[in-house]
């Protein structure tokens, strides 16, 4: 007989953190574990990873993923007992996900039924206590359903149902399991998830105590993650070649930078500066004359942001790709990577006198400062898009513009405004300013940047952070606070994105590529 190679017959199982590529084996998961319920988008997944990802796990069997669950930390004060799913988790998106919390609250778990005599969710749930041993978190809670309820619904009520698995004279596989694995029932709670028919909308808030919790001293800090913000407002004046351009931005990149900003913003198509040394064409012809000058202004602002250490969001440029013009704007992180938002909703006039074609893809871009997203002047006048970024977890939206009067300004500051209300975001805006005769429809600029917050107590008066003098050349830093933001979110004066009447409307993002 030959000598069996033990290496041949190892099997691996283990559990990890779920990750973006996983997403269709996910949904197959879903479809599979539950196949009457409402399976997750790519965006809440993508949410859910960027808000908090070691609380998303799954369980990987010989390469095949075979159960998952997710989670989120909250302070459960902060919630009524009579919580629903969509509450308690906004939707699915965690976005209310607080790092200061004290309870684990488990809002998903699935197995694949071929597996579930693997005690694949009892893994599940041993990573979940050891995360909760881990981050010191006083319990762990879950809305449980009770999926075989729907069976004697007829015969009995909830009460009753409980009652009768709780002393073993019915089975429920979700509410027998959670009580052999140390949790304790709570109370019940009606109306808790609307397409869970098999639990008739009932959930039993069960709780796992962690018994190694150590009480934390009370906090006399609650400023805890600031950011600085420096917004240009940059004087459109005739150059002679790119390097005097690249001069100018340098300085305000230097500027922001001894001032120890996080972020500093330029405007909107500042780069058609350019065109003042070039000889004179048709609009839509030297908007793609400036694209000659991409790599430049690419290793340019790339150069400063790692030479100066500050994150740079590059204004917006004219960028031909496929022979199709767009307007792009670029972020240049501090450690190197770039990123871009192309222009979503495109003017008239743009589509006139340039030949703008528009971007069709809202991003939300992870930096060392938060997640922020990118609104191109017109982009910020439409709500839709806004509470999309929100979605996917923008804390700071930062708005480049050009304007050439006050009319057209106005409308930029106010819906600038009214979207760090309704979203309860702060919004950064820079303009530009002075003049460029010899430029077809660039010849003027009206612009009053500014940095803008939600209205409510903990935040500036009249929800300004810091503004310039309009029509001058010059900057506005002011520093903004992630952790004031989320708290406003959670028992601000009133919760202007917790109270969306997602019964009645909801923003959808289709999916096309530009």
């Amino acid at each position: 007989m030959s000598k069996i190679n033990l290496d041949d017959l190892n099997k691996s199982m283990r559990v990890r953190q779920l990750l973006l590529s996983d997403y269709e084996d996910i949904v197959a998961l879903q479809k599979e574990s539950f196949p009457d319920m409402v399976i997750w988008t790519n965006d809440q997944l993508s949410s859910q990873i960027a808000v908090f990802p070691e609380g998303q796990l799954g369980v990987e069997f010989e390469g095949q993923l075979i159960g998952t669950c997710s989670s989120l930390i909250i302070d459960i004060d902060e919630y009524s007992d009579s919580h629903s799913w969509n509450k308690i988790s906004d939707n699915g998106y965690i976005t209310n996900h607080d790092d200061e919390g004290d309870t684990l609250y488990g809002i998903e778990i699935m197995v694949a039924p071929e597996f579930r005599s693997m005690r694949v969710g009892r893994r599940l749930y041993d990573a979940r206590k050891e995360l909760a041993k881990q981050r010191n978190l006083k319990r762990i809670v879950i809305g449980g359903r009770i999926p075989n309820y729907h069976k004697v619904a007829d015969e009995m009520s909830v009460y009753e149902y409980v009652e009768a698995v709780i002393h073993k004279r019915l089975y429920d596989p979700v509410l027998t399991f959670q009580i052999s694995n140390g949790f304790t029932l709570k109370r019940i709670i009606t109306n808790y998830l609307d397409d869970d028919s098999e639990s008739k909308g009932y959930a039993l808030l069960l709780e796992w105590p962690n018994l190694h919790y150590r009480p934390r001293p009370a906090k006399y800090s609650i400023s805890a993650l600031p950011v600085r913000i420096c917004s240009v407002q940059y004087q459109m004046r005739p150059i002679k070649n790119f390097d005097e351009f690249a001069h100018q931005c340098e300085y305000f990149v230097d500027v922001a930078s001894s001032y120890n900003s996080d972020f500093v913003l330029f405007p909107e198509i500042f780069t058609l500066q350019l065109l003042s040394f070039m000889q004179h064409e048709r609009p839509g012809l030297m908007g793609r004359k400036i694209g000659k000058f991409t790599s430049n202004y690419i290793d340019l602002f790339q150069h400063l942001a790692i030479k100066y250490a500050i994150n740079i969001i590059g204004g917006s440029h004219y960028t031909e790709e496929q022979g199709d013009l767009y307007n792009i704007s670029y972020l240049f992180q501090r450690d190197g990577k770039i990123g871009k938002q192309y222009k979503i909703h495109i003017t008239g006039n743009e589509t006139r006198w340039w030949g703008i074609k528009p971007g069709s893809e809202i991003k939300v871009f992870d930096t060392d400062r938060g997640r922020i997203s990118i609104h191109i002047c017109y982009d910020i006048e439409f709500p839709e898009a806004s509470r999309l970024a929100t979605r996917k977890g923008s804390q700071l939206f930062f708005v480049p513009f050009c304007t050439d009067e006050r009319h057209g300004y106005l409308r930029v500051r106010i819906c600038s405004q009214a979207r760090a209300i309704e979203n309860q975001v702060y919004v950064a805006t820079a303009g530009c300013v002075g003049n460029l005769p010899a430029v077809e429809n660039l010849d003027i600029n009206y612009a009053q940047s500014g940095i803008y917050t939600p209205s409510d107590f903990p935040f500036s008066r009249d929800c300004i952070a810091g503004e310039c003098q309009p029509n001058i050349e010059t900057v506005v830093i002011a520093d903004v606070d992630l952790d004031v933001l989320k708290r406003n979110r959670q028992n601000g004066t009133v919760l202007t994105w917790r109270d969306r009447r997602l019964d009645l409307y909801d923003v959808i993002e289709k999916n096309l590529f530009h």
